[in-house]
């Protein structure tokens, strides 16, 4: 290689070849930490949801079984009226009171 161009050609070449291949492994890796990155926020996110709709049902199951829901209309209407007599009782005992 005596030839100064030939040999600036050949070195510019390998050159560009070299940083070629550097900028497809850093945007191979830079595309693979973002794809990580989407997945862990997605799992992240569905964790998320299965445990909000976890404790939904469990407070749900909760409510129901504890007599404070009740589960058909019926039952509500039934529940709602047992709730205004007891309204009504205290509302009467506490006109008892303050006329004492």
């Amino acid at each position: 290689m005596t030839n100064p161009v030939l040999q600036s050609f050949l070195i510019g070449r390998a050159l560009a070849e070299s940083l070629k291949e550097q900028a497809e492994s850093a945007i191979a890796n830079a595309l693979s930490e973002v794809g990580k990155f989407d997945a862990e926020q997605r799992e992240r996110m569905r964790n998320f949801s299965e445990d909000v709709m976890t404790r939904a049902q469990q407070e749900s199951a909760g409510t129901t079984s504890g007599g404070a829901t009740a589960a058909s209309p019926g039952d509500l209407q039934e529940t709602i009226d047992d709730l205004r007599a007891e309204v009504a009782l205290l509302r009467s005992k506490l006109q008892e009171y303050r006329n004492q």
